[in-house]
């Protein structure tokens, strides 16, 4: 059998606002499905979400989900 892989979850915070921001910088907030300030998800961690993450990581708190 292949050893399967677990994709584990990270959970990012939006810790600035949007007001005065790139328009391609608020696209990438809204796809990580962060809609306010303080806002946290728990998203899969891809090299996509990665990506995302990276792009903007000045406005973000990233962290490992526990569980």
């Amino acid at each position: 059998m292949a050893a399967e892989k677990t994709i584990g979850t990270v959970r990012v915070t939006l810790v600035r606002g949007l007001m005065g921001k790139k328009p391609d910088h608020r696209d990438t907030v809204r796809g990580l499905g962060l809609k306010w300030r303080n806002h946290t998800v728990e998203l899969q961690d891809t090299p996509e979400t990665r990506g995302m993450i990276n792009k903007i990581g000045y406005m973000l708190r990233v962290a490992e989900a526990k569980g």
